[in-house]
């Protein structure tokens, strides 16, 4: 009786699907909660904050009205620009000298 139980185990485990979905199985739901654990210490540590008006006014940064800026203000600004005439400018390299 115990060596037919044992043969059953063992013949259950060498099953294709058991061998190799179950390892799987653990693998990819072990992961989805590892990868849930590591997320969420993104945000519990994260130290964004909002900066208040006071603060910028303090550090020189002026912030314009809500109604001041708009799409069509910015589309005016746009419009008056001459996107037909203009030439392509290399940039210097990190390693070059800069002639200018």
């Amino acid at each position: 009786m115990l060596d037919n139980v044992g043969a059953k185990i063992s013949q259950f485990l060498n099953r294709r699907s058991v061998r190799y979905g179950l390892p799987f199985l653990l693998v990819v739901l072990g992961g989805s909660f590892g990868l849930r654990e590591f997320a969420q210490l993104r945000y519990q540590f994260s130290r964004v904050s909002s900066v208040k008006p006071e603060e910028m006014k303090k550090l020189g940064v002026e912030m314009k009205k809500p109604g001041e800026v708009t799409l069509e203000s910015e589309y005016e600004k746009i419009k008056k620009i001459d996107i037909d005439n203009w030439e392509q400018v290399r940039g210097p390299r990190p390693w070059e000298e800069s002639t200018q």
